[in-house]
């Protein structure tokens, strides 16, 4: 079964949202015209962000753990990531929308706060290559949302709430409980700060694609009902 760690890790993610959908009267199932557009432009962003970064090191996996099936450089297991945990956080956003209130019209001056913090952090740890993309391009975002006037507060919330299991599946592939890491962190690129197993960037690095999927799938939803 060890070949196959990374893979489980990814159906684990995705079983119960992906069951879920199904039910009830407005079910998720009826959001994948919407779902799967958005999240198959954000995946092709990250996995070539992905791609690079690992063809020059800034971290890499561990065979042992794979399946042996690859894309270019990248597993099939961590191709699969970009869809599952995104699948697993907009199916939980969809519902929390039921219970969440409406935003208003002003954009909330945290949003801005927010992308200032990250963008000193970025430049100040320009030689920290991890480091500096993650929080500048997540700092780029948050000013780009605030133009268009995109708020992003729900989104936020909702990414507040798969925390927990974004860090659960994320511990995993870096090494909590297992006798190695599934993926490996190159320490010269990043804070080294960890939280558990899990470089503090990650917590990040996964906010952004978030974010990305969430905003995009109500781009779509509003253009395809409207």
């Amino acid at each position: 079964m060890k070949p196959f760690t990374y893979l489980i890790i990814d159906l684990g993610c995705i079983f119960f949202p992906f069951l879920f959908s199904f039910i009830s009267y407005k079910a998720f199932y009826k959001e994948w015209k919407h779902f799967i557009p958005a999240n198959l432009l954000v995946a092709f962003v990250f996995i070539v962000w992905d791609y690079y970064f690992t063809e020059i090191g800034v971290w890499g996996f561990n065979p042992e753990y794979l399946t042996g099936i690859y894309l270019g450089n990248l597993p099939l297991e961590e191709v699969l990531f970009f869809i599952c945990i995104p699948y697993a956080c907009v199916f939980t956003y969809f519902a929390l929308t039921h219970f969440l209130t409406k935003t208003t019209k002003k954009t909330p001056l945290t949003q801005v706060i927010m992308a200032v913090i990250f963008l000193v952090i970025g430049i100040t740890q320009y030689e920290k290559l991890y480091t500096a993309v993650t929080f500048i391009a997540l700092a780029v975002y948050l000013f780009f949302s605030v133009a268009m006037r995109i708020h992003q507060t729900q989104p936020l919330i909702g990414y507040a709430c798969i925390l927990p299991f974004f860090l659960l599946a994320n511990g995993l592939l870096t090494g909590s409980f297992l006798e190695a890491p599934i993926v490996w962190y190159n320490d010269a690129e990043n804070l080294d700060i960890r939280l558990f197993t899990i470089p503090v960037e990650d917590a990040f690095y996964g906010m952004l694609l978030i974010l990305m999927n969430v905003n995009l799938y109500e781009y779509f939803k509003r253009k395809f009902t409207s």
